[in-house]
């Protein structure tokens, strides 16, 4: 059974910019869930600002779905939203029933799973795995092998200060990097068109 992380009198997500800004959304308590802190949220969006409007975006290990819904919030046309956690999926619809978020998807699956399915090809991709358990990496390798990017288009990666970071693909340049705390944080740019 998994082991129910500190129970928090409210389990609530703030959306810090754009059509929902303010509004405040919950999420449950399951072990390793973890929002993306606001700080890092606005850094990450202010760097994603020209690139939003009708983007579509993929947000694997989604959780609470921070980065999925603030990236609608701010004029993303479509988010497809991925976890594992059954409950974490089941909150998530609820919220975008209440948004009214109708054109994008929570889908409760495994990331590596979904992503080993032919998917439609993303402007950004958010990889925010729960920290040290490898799966940054294998869904790095997971991503180089699958036509899922488009020309160009960005990855953000979250992970713990602490890890080793992934082995890369050449054509997948790091644009921008920050910790904050526990939390380091880079954005790559990714361009598979050979000059």
């Amino acid at each position: 059974m998994a082991k129910q992380q500190k129970h928090h009198s409210s389990n609530q997500l703030r959306i810090i910019g754009g059509l929902w800004r303010g509004r405040k959304l919950s999420f449950p308590s399951l072990e390793g869930l973890r929002p993306t802190p606001d700080r890092v949220r606005e850094t990450l969006f202010n760097w994603l600002a020209p690139e939003l409007p009708g983007a579509r975006c993929l947000d694997l290990f989604c959780g609470s779905g921070a980065l999925g819904l603030e990236a609608l919030s701010r004029g993303a046309a479509r988010v497809d939203m991925v976890d594992n956690a059954r409950e974490a999926v089941q909150q998530l619809r609820s919220n975008m029933a209440l948004l009214q978020a109708d054109t994008s998807q929570a889908k409760q699956d495994n990331a590596l799973n979904w992503l080993s399915q032919r998917q439609l090809p993303y402007d950004i991709i958010f990889l925010d795995p729960p920290f040290r358990s490898g799966l940054a990496q294998e869904c790095i390798t997971a991503l180089a092998q699958q036509p899922l990017f488009k020309d160009p288009a960005w990855l953000y990666l979250e992970m713990g200060r602490d890890e080793a970071l992934p082995s890369l693909p050449s054509h997948w340049h790091l644009h921008r990097e920050k910790t904050a705390g526990q939390v380091r944080y880079q954005l790559f740019r990714i361009e598979t068109a050979v000059g």
